[in-house]
């Protein structure tokens, strides 16, 4: 009975607390605001508090060994599976743009860019086991640079995008020196601190960033020189090949830039992993202590993880800034950090296909539950699911949450755990007793 009254006990403690903030709502009305009393949404919460309680008891009661060895197979399957899976997923993504239909062609721009974040921050929060929460920081300070630079100086997006990039892995840097002695919640506090900075720095140097109006008329990019314009003529893509020239033409462009800077992200980060830096990076992640008795110099350590998860975010913020041709300090709120945090969570820290997949799955997931509510609203005639597929952007961060909760208890190290250090020893070996017996063992 006693999974039972801890479940009636956290059932209790969720209706004191959801029964005044979802069991009552104001209402505008003729004679003023008014309570509406919604006891059904308190009840399912209530409801879905109760069972997942009695679910998450249910589990541990399963015992550590029978859990540690279905967590083991689980995870080696996973690892298994990935060989193929990173291939059918870089097939996919490069055969994206023939379906033809540019809101896929948008919802994979806007995953790939959640990915290249997701793999920026790796660096920083999987591998050298540093949490940050003011990543979007960096981000913004690669967007506003080269929105800044190719407004103001006229400068072509692919000499502003290493600018954007340096310009980010300094900020980094300059993060990294005030943090140097801090570690677990406090570096998380002052990252966020850094974050909030950022934004309010953009939204109040009007002289400079034109403050909560934003920048407009952004430069795209361009292909060997070539313009991606409606208009056509000499210079566009569409008349240097005689072709017609449509929107979707410079949408696809876009795609392939963000998957190539995607790519580059991944592969910069595996190879950083075998060098002695990534080692380092790893050697931090389990102890510093040990780091620092080993004669690693942790300080280095530190700032060069700090500026080169920094660069990989400035170079998206700069991505994103030419694929909006707009951006205001609205877009770089705790939100975005948040998303782009529990993605790497998600995943697995310190696991690239890991990050890659929770990116599919919560951004791109989210969007293609809606169309299917959607879908289901139209066929069907039915307003629940066409209401439930029209609130569904306004409880995106709840059901982050819910699926963090969930995978904090079945996988505590993610979907796909990348712990193991990437250059280990070999399998132990016996060594024959005559042997030591010699001293050649």
């Amino acid at each position: 009975m006693t999974p039972l009254r801890d479940a009636f006990l956290s059932a209790a403690v969720a209706l004191g607390l959801f029964g005044p903030m979802v069991g009552l709502l104001t209402v505008s009305g003729e004679h003023g605001l008014s309570l509406e009393l919604r006891p059904i949404a308190t009840a399912v919460i209530v409801g879905l508090v109760f069972l997942g309680r009695l679910l998450v008891l249910s589990w541990r009661g399963r015992g550590r060994v029978e859990t540690y060895k279905t967590n083991r197979a689980l995870a080696e399957g996973i690892a298994h599976a990935g060989k193929f899976i990173a291939p059918v997923l870089l097939v996919a993504a490069v055969a994206l743009p023939f379906t033809g239909s540019r809101y896929y062609v948008d919802l994979g721009t806007l995953v790939l860019t959640y990915i290249m974040l997701g793999w920026g921050l790796n660096i920083v929060v999987g591998l050298a086991g540093l949490l940050d929460l003011g990543y979007v920081a960096f981000y913004a300070v690669g967007a506003y640079s080269y929105a800044l630079l190719s407004t103001t100086y006229d400068l072509g997006f692919w000499t502003c995008l290493p600018l954007a990039g340096l310009f980010a892995g300094c900020a980094g840097v300059m993060l990294g020196f005030p943090v140097l002695r801090l570690r677990g919640d406090y570096l998380a506090i002052v990252t966020l601190a850094f974050g909030e900075i950022i934004r309010i720095v953009l939204t109040n140097w009007v002289s400079l960033t034109n403050g909560p109006n934003g920048i407009t008329g952004i430069p795209r990019p361009t292909l060997f020189g070539l313009r991606f314009s409606m208009e056509g003529g000499e210079g566009t893509f569409a008349g240097f090949f005689g072709i017609e020239p449509a929107t979707i033409q410079r949408v696809i462009f876009l795609y392939y830039v963000i998957l190539v800077l995607a790519l580059l992200t991944n592969w910069v980060s595996l190879r950083l992993r075998r060098i002695p830096l990534g080692r380092a990076w790893e050697a931090l992640r389990e102890d510093e202590i040990a780091c620092r008795s080993l004669g690693i110099n942790v300080r280095n350590t530190k700032l060069t993880a700090f500026g080169m998860g920094a660069m990989f975010g400035g170079l998206a913020g700069a991505f994103f800034a030419t694929r909006q041709a707009f951006i205001s300090p609205e877009s770089f709120t705790f939100i975005e950090s948040a998303t782009v945090l529990a993605i790497v969570v998600l995943g697995g820290m310190g696991s690239q296909l890991g990050v890659a997949l929770a990116a599919i799955v919560m951004v791109g997931g989210l969007e293609t539950l809606r169309d299917v509510l959607s879908f289901l609203g139209d066929q069907m005639n039915s307003p629940l699911f066409a209401g439930i597929a029209g609130q569904l952007p306004l409880y995106r961060m709840l059901i982050f949450g819910l699926v963090l909760v969930v995978m904090m208890v079945l996988r505590p190290r993610g979907l796909i755990s990348g712990r193991t250090p990437t250059v280990a020893l070999g399998a132990r070996k016996e060594i024959a007793a005559e042997l030591v017996a010699q001293g050649r063992g």
